[in-house]
């Protein structure tokens, strides 16, 4: 388990109700099926071995006893495989019947965990046959010399990964007020399975989904939902083998209604180990676990699985949730934005568009902001402030920009004073260093605040998120604004938030749109090519800004260290980067990263739209002087 995965299975085989020989043959076929697919956690529904529809065989010592056989056998068949499978059935101790799940492992019963909750109301009658789960621990027989443990309170773990922690509620158990789920997710589970047989009624899918992600999310835990299939009884009810599998309030698969099919995904725990670490209000119970018992046992791979990765974690999956996700995050800006505007009284908002895409962006938020208000477009003073290195597409997709928003356009060229700049410090305009960018950059920054003070206005920054991690901005120059409303959009998600407007505005709009989105990132601070095109490429300088978002993403928000992190983006980005060109650009990643923490610990306020931010006064509070060489040293030597 290198990098922290499990991989997790929910199957509901074909069974017969009351035949447990039967189903526990169905469940040894789909145990050796999932094994080869390399599953280490498999859950199967609830009442498994017997059907959840029995109804009064519950009653009889024929079907119990069975069930005992049928347990072990599948037990049996996990012999010499690493894995944990969870299988339901009625089970008698101290002559009381309960509804259980079992744990089967390495050949042998792990334990039994009985159900809390009892539905017994509209057409659930548990409370007919069964009784609640006992509290404190039992021994339960099984048969000849063999006991396994009996209780609500147990957690499973693997021997050479006490990390990996399972622990076990059924189906009624996550729909009550005091789930038992929440307990164990205190008292260490990292993963919950939930052993179900809940019919299916129209609508209750969805209810169930909610329920389902938000149990997953507040407990920070992953959870393995298994529901009944189309083999129970149809008398008054139909099962539709619903199965879920979620990881911190996020859906990794699902199952469709009536499908047959199972349920299959890759758990990242250390992410959820990650998580519970930063969340200071998860758990709050240093004894959680002290009425609990914990049975080990062997079922992690040592090999590790290859999860599907997203090449774009900052964006979301499917149209209608990216069209959704677009104006929310543009409306978050326009809003804060707004109410700055509000707040400090200013007149103007002044803003420097190059031609690029974050400025771009940063007009479309700003016009925006102005329609919120009520206010008039042409009190957007926007500049355009061509230097060395401005070629002609950029500043006239600027200008075409801002006669389309209708805002007031204006033109400073910076050259001839940044040659008198140089001059002045004594600076070679031959030599073109930082001091020959940068100059151009601060200038640009000085006629943006001025025209701010005699306008009473207000700068609006343009800087996105991926230039404030790697410090890709000049200080004191583009560094520096009023309010920024990028600060909190990765690089490419600018693109997405551009292209969505592009296509929600068509017209002349996209066509303006589309050009800049198809032009080369560029600072544009170095002259241009004898044809006058972009000659500074930003992405062959810090590297593509793809990667540089995954590696954020992975190292922010997941807590990934660089060898888990090169590991998930050559999946993500199979075909596209070889493990050099990933490992160059995440080494690349780690030393600006580090570097560059004294250009965000002063800059200015700026909008939050997602939950990985720089902020130094929310979520990123570290150091400028904090030393990259654990990182360095890891990912260097990969």
């Amino acid at each position: 388990m290198k990098y922290g995965f499990l991989r997790a299975a929910a199957v509901s085989p074909d069974l017969k109700v009351a035949d447990p020989a039967y189903n526990a043959a169905r469940m040894c076929e789909a145990i050796e099926e999932e094994a080869a697919r390399g599953v280490e956690l498999l859950v199967f529904p609830e009442l498994s071995l017997s059907g959840y529809t029995c109804g009064e065989l519950f009653l009889q010592k024929q079907l119990t006893d069975a069930c005992t056989d049928a347990l072990l056998a599948v037990a049996k068949a996990t012999a010499g495989k690493t894995m944990l499978v969870f299988v339901g059935l009625p089970a008698v101790l101290e002559g009381k019947l309960y509804n259980c799940a079992a744990a089967v492992a390495n050949g042998a019963v792990q334990g039994l965990v009985p159900k809390t909750h009892l539905p017994n109301y509209g057409e659930f009658y548990e409370g007919r046959y069964f009784s609640p789960a006992p509290e404190g621990q039992f021994l339960y027989h099984l048969k000849g010399e063999a006991y396994t443990t009996f209780s609500a309170q147990q957690l499973f773990s693997d021997e050479a990964h006490p990390e990996v922690c399972v622990a076990c509620e059924l189906c009624e158990d996550v729909w009550a007020a005091d789930a038992p789920s929440v307990r164990h997710a205190q008292a260490g589970a990292s993963v919950i399975v939930n052993l179900s047989a809940s019919n299916e009624t129209a609508g209750k899918r969805e209810y169930r989904k909610t329920l389902l992600a938000a149990q997953s999310g507040k407990c920070a835990c992953a959870y393995v939902y298994c529901d009944a299939g189309t083999g129970e009884s149809v008398s008054d009810m139909v099962f539709a083998g619903n199965h879920f599998i979620w990881e911190n309030g996020t859906l990794l698969a699902e199952a469709p209604p009536f499908s047959g099919e199972a349920c299959r995904a890759d758990i990242d725990v250390g992410f959820l180990l990650h998580e519970r670490r930063r969340l200071n209000t998860f758990a709050g119970k240093n004894n959680a676990g002290d009425d609990y018992s914990l049975s080990s046992c062997t079922f992690v791979r040592e090999e590790t699985p290859a999860p599907a990765v997203s090449a774009a974690p900052f964006l979301p999956e499917g149209a209608d949730a990216r069209s959704e996700r677009a104006e929310l995050v543009l409306n978050m800006q326009a809003h804060a934005l707004a109410r700055r505007l509000v707040h400090t009284g200013a007149k103007t908002a002044v803003i420097g568009v190059s031609g690029g895409l974050d400025s771009t962006l940063a007009l479309l938020v700003t016009a925006r902001a102005f329609g919120i208000l009520n206010k008039d477009a042409r009190g957007i003073f926007a500049y355009t402030m061509p230097g060395f290195g401005t070629s002609g597409r950029t500043k006239g997709n600027s200008l075409a920009l801002m006669k389309e928003l209708g805002v007031t356009a204006r033109t400073v060229r910076i050259s001839g004073t940044v040659l008198r700049h140089f001059r002045d410090i004594g600076h070679d305009p031959a030599l073109l260093d930082a001091t020959y960018e940068n100059a151009q950059a601060r200038y640009r920054t000085m006629v943006l605040m001025d025209a701010a003070n005699a306008t009473g206005g207000l700068v609006v920054g343009t800087g996105d998120l991926s230039e404030l991690a790697l410090g890709w901005c000049t200080y004191n120059g583009d560094h520096m604004s009023m309010y920024s409303v990028n600060c909190g959009v990765p690089k490419t998600l600018v693109k997405f938030l551009v292209r969505a407007e592009a296509e929600r505005l068509g017209g002349r709009f996209a066509r303006i749109l589309t050009d800049i989105l198809d032009t080369e990132i560029s600072p544009e601070l170095l002259p241009t090519d004898a044809s006058g095109r972009i000659a500074q490429k930003t992405e062959d300088i810090v590297g593509p800004y793809e990667l540089h978002d995954f590696y954020l993403y992975r190292f922010l928000r997941r807590g990934d260290g660089p060898a888990k992190t090169l590991f998930l983006a050559e999946r993500a980005f199979a075909g596209k980067y070889d493990r050099d060109t990933l490992k160059k650009w995440l080494v690349n990643f780690y030393r600006r990263f580090f570097a560059q923490q004294f250009k965000r610990n002063c800059s200015p306020d700026g909008v939050k739209v997602g939950a990985v931010c720089l902020s130094p006064r929310g979520d990123w509070r570290m150091p400028s002087d904090a030393s990259a060489a654990l990182w360095l040293a890891e990912a260097e030597g990969l």
